[in-house]
């Protein structure tokens, strides 16, 4: 996936990945794979960052992904997550793919945190 950033904005989570052609499918738009990776990673990310659980052992149950747009190779790829709400082992999530102010996907999912031993 490449270089990759993460930051909190209230209270959401923003993890950026930078395209390369790698990441292009034959219409030379992002790959819908990459996007879902991105999603996925973005998951744990906002779960470390959001709520500051131990994102390494947790699984992502289910994710449910609308595709809205293409995704441009030669602009940013962001995936902005919000936590919906925690329980004592699961986390619902949902958030968006953007670029800009244009949006490329759209998800909600389910996480469950590692059991506690």
């Amino acid at each position: 996936m490449g270089e990759m950033l993460v930051r909190t904005e209230c209270s959401k989570c923003r993890l950026r990945m930078f395209p390369e052609r790698k990441h292009t499918n034959l219409q030379e738009m992002i790959h819908g794979a990459v996007t879902l990776s991105l999603i996925d990673i973005s998951l744990f990310a906002a779960m470390r960052t959001l709520t500051g659980g131990d994102a390494g052992p947790a699984v992502t149950l289910e994710l449910s992904t609308q595709f809205i747009g293409a995704g441009k190779p030669d602009q940013p790829l962001d995936a902005v997550v919000e936590v919906l709400r925690e329980t004592g082992r699961l986390l619902f999530l949902r958030g968006e793919v953007v670029q800009g102010d244009h949006l490329v996907a759209g998800f909600t999912a389910l996480v469950r945190k590692a059991s506690r031993k």
